[in-house]
């Protein structure tokens, strides 16, 4: 259920034309086929359109999931939710104190 909630959820805001996004999956203990088939069809449908997704990792047990069915390699991960929005910022667009 609640994978078809977040896929509806993700498909309304690449509708609102926010492409760059971010999953973070560090609260999850336990990942299902489904929620998988969910990321893969988000990422797939971020990609044709030139957007892109940034996968925070899961701990422990999601994280074996992931990686034994070998969908982990397929998405771009990161240890943290802060890595992976820096991802996906532009360059041009980052202050740098230090030039300043």
């Amino acid at each position: 259920k609640e994978a078809h909630e977040f896929k509806k959820f993700i498909e309304d805001e690449i509708k609102k034309n926010k492409l760059k996004i971010v999953i973070d999956l560090s609260p999850c203990d336990f990942i299902d086929s489904t929620f998988i088939g969910v990321l893969v069809v988000v990422l797939k449908k971020l990609a044709d359109i030139g957007g892109e997704m940034r996968i925070v990792e899961p701990p422990s047990i999601a994280h074996t999931i992931l990686t034994v069915t070998g969908t982990l390699n397929v998405f771009n991960t990161h240890k943290t939710k802060s890595e992976a929005m820096m991802a996906l910022m532009d360059p041009n667009q980052i202050y740098d104190s230090m030039a300043s």
